[in-house]
């Protein structure tokens, strides 16, 4: 069942908001673990569950430019996004941690992108301007 991912309660098959697992977004793109995806609406839900392990999405607008990138756990569920289209404090990137938004981050509300996301960024750029 590739190309399908969703908002909580994927897993089940069934968001919490009883939409079917898949029907809130669509492929555009899948390099290794990195899938590249657009909502389906301007109302789909954010990307929170998936049933591929460890995957990464970019979350792409309609006219192609990258929003976000978000890790999913062992366990299926969010744990960090990496905004790439707007700016927290004047700092764009920068990553959120946590399932629901930035539960996991100090005071500020976001953190600074570590080395290993800033390399990522540059993946995630690079493999998109070369494809598109």
């Amino acid at each position: 069942m590739g190309g399908y991912m969703g908002g909580r309660g994927s897993s089940s098959g069934m968001s919490k908001y009883g939409n079917p697992y898949g029907s809130q977004y669509h492929s555009l793109l899948t390099v290794g673990n990195i899938k590249f995806v657009e909502k389906n609406s301007k109302q789909s839900e954010t990307l929170m569950e998936t049933m591929t392990k460890g995957r990464v999405y970019v979350r792409v607008d309609e006219s192609g430019k990258l929003r976000e990138i978000v890790y999913f756990d062992n366990n299926n569920k969010r744990v960090k996004q990496i905004d790439l289209a707007h700016l927290h404090d004047g700092i764009n990137p920068h990553t959120h941690h946590g399932y629901e938004h930035n539960e996991n981050d100090s005071a500020k509300g976001y953190s600074n992108l570590t080395t290993e996301e800033k390399k990522m960024v540059e993946r995630v750029r690079n493999i998109w301007d070369n494809t598109t």
